[in-house]
């Protein structure tokens, strides 16, 4: 494996654990800590997240890292020869089509629902509870799929050393 490869590696798996960490935290913890309030409580919190989070930082290593993962998957198939390639591939698939695709077809979606919602309002408590319950099932399907991607290129590196 090159030098850049194995740069490009790390920067994937250390993207991806800390992308699955963030979600972990969510769905481990602070969704529930949102879920104890009122309705209105956790929307208005929700929706402040929601806002938040679009910030250079997150989306460097959110995106960065989907980034990073579909030229790994083209040097893998192109070097499909090489042991450590099923593991980068893998590692690939899993952090674009089980974090980010999930995140853009279904938990985006779902914030955006949020945020066409008062947190006041009496519609506001219906669309939380489904928001809460489908949100975090896919949030928690992210998280998995990020720290799968993070041991997966961990094993590359390791047969590829």
């Amino acid at each position: 494996m090159s030098i850049t490869t194995t740069v490009a590696v790390i920067a994937a798996m250390v993207g991806s654990a800390l992308i699955g960490g963030i979600f972990f935290a969510f769905s481990n913890f602070i969704m529930k800590a949102l879920a104890r309030g009122s309705s209105t409580e956790g929307v208005a919190a929700m929706q402040s997240i929601n806002v938040t989070v679009l910030n250079r930082w997150f989306l460097a290593a959110f995106s960065g890292t989907a980034l990073i993962c579909l030229v790994l998957a083209g040097v893998a198939i192109a070097n499909w020869t090489l042991a450590a390639s099923p593991y980068l591939l893998g590692g690939a698939v899993a952090y674009v089509a089980g974090t980010w695709l999930v995140t853009v077809v279904g938990n985006v979606p779902l914030n955006n629902e949020l945020a066409g919602v008062e947190p006041g309002q009496p519609q506001a408590a219906e669309v939380w509870e489904r928001y809460l319950d489908r949100w975090t099932r896919l949030n928690t399907k992210r998280a998995g799929s990020a720290v799968c991607a993070a041991v997966l290129f961990s094993i590359g590196l390791v047969i590829a050393a």
